[in-house]
């Protein structure tokens, strides 16, 4: 009779390792949606909603491979034509980081003021704050996909590369960031 109650526990133990792992697989998951739906956005409202856009097309294949629902898609198509609410808009914030790293944050909002200050309150947090523009984007280029390159390298410490690490995994877990570069070697 005793084991009958451990085998019943030791499944119901299982069964909370699993629910947890699926947990966080879907929180994930969710993440990914909600940067694809932002980047799809704004794809269709710079191709006024053209799903044969090159680029349109290409951001909706990239949803496909993560296995992004077509109701997402569609919906994110729509708001970027102005159909579903307010537009998107992509701001780059810049920043300088340990050992004097550049950053650069690209985001997509709907609300300038909100993102700005979400990144003011989670880098003075940090003990960093957002630089005036064009003061670390001068050490980048873009390539011909629109990535920023960094054109000047700056070699880090051990211990500056872990908190650079730490700064990259914060700002990259908010909603709005779609990308985060460094001019890191």
């Amino acid at each position: 009779m005793g084991s009958g109650i451990l085998s019943s526990m030791a499944g119901h133990s299982k069964w909370k390792q699993i629910k947890e792992k699926k947990g966080k697989e879907d929180k994930k998951r969710s993440k990914e949606f909600s940067k694809f739906a932002r980047l799809i956005s704004v794809e269709s409202r710079l191709a006024n909603g053209d799903v044969n856009s090159p680029n349109l097309r290409t951001v909706i294949e990239r949803a496909r491979t993560i296995n992004m629902p077509k109701e997402n898609i569609a919906r994110a198509v729509e708001r970027g034509t102005g159909a579903g609410g307010a537009t998107l808009e992509q701001i780059t914030y810049e920043t300088y980081g340990p050992g004097g790293v550049a950053v650069l944050i690209d985001t997509f909002t709907d609300s300038k003021n909100r993102t700005s200050q979400e990144l003011k309150h989670l880098l003075s947090e940090m003990g960093y704050a957002l630089a005036t523009p064009g003061s670390a984007s001068w050490a980048f280029s873009k390539d011909t996909e629109g990535a920023w390159q960094a054109t000047t390298t700056i070699p880090l410490s051990d211990e500056d590369a872990e908190k650079l690490d730490v700064l990259v995994e914060a700002l990259e877990a908010r909603d709005d960031v779609e990308n985060v570069s460094t001019n890191a070697e």
